[in-house]
């Protein structure tokens, strides 16, 4: 019984609180668009696919071979230009290829992204600032990086992303970027 006593004058309380006539003066709540919200990633361009017999405009066979440590069997480009190189093995597979993308900064990145994911991938970096990913993949290796709104990705049949890091290199170095 004495709950009931000591809780009825806290409800009469309660109850005054909610029949209270609203203030003459609204609130005005005012939000500001949060600056981590996720912004609309850039729109790839499609993927290169190989269209012209090589040679390559910016690597030597000679270098592909010593680097990815097989014999080239042919060399095809993409029509984009920078053009795109594929280095086929003898029995015909690609063993690597070299896509090179000059243009907006955002889809540079975004294709780096794509290709060696920031979630997934080990960071990787080369001088001049160009920073992006490498990874492991189940056919091969990937080695992916933007400066400005260039980019370099490079795919290999071959487990090890150190060489795809050395082409990347001699790519970037060759074409001057």
């Amino acid at each position: 019984m004495k709950r009931v006593l000591l809780l009825g004058p806290l409800l009469l309380v309660a109850l005054a609180a909610c029949t209270e006539e609203p203030a003459d003066d609204p609130t005005v709540v005012v939000t500001t668009p949060s600056s981590t919200a996720s912004q609309p990633q850039a729109a790839l361009p499609p993927e290169p696919q190989p269209t012209a017999d090589g040679p390559c405009p910016y690597l030597e066979e000679s270098y592909v071979e010593d680097t990815n440590g097989q014999r080239v069997g042919k060399v095809k480009t993409s029509a984009d230009q920078p053009p795109a190189c594929f280095f086929y093995r003898p029995d015909g597979n690609v063993q690597l290829t070299v896509r090179v993308y000059t243009g907006d900064a955002a889809v540079a990145k975004a294709l780096v992204d794509a290709a060696a994911p920031v979630a997934t991938s080990n960071p990787a970096e080369l001088t001049g600032g160009w920073k992006g990913g490498a990874e492991a993949t189940d056919t091969g290796a990937v080695y992916a990086v933007a400066k400005d709104a260039s980019a370099v990705v490079v795919t290999t049949n071959q487990e090890q992303t150190i060489k795809a890091k050395q082409i990347a290199q001699e790519s970037i170095t060759a074409l001057g970027l």
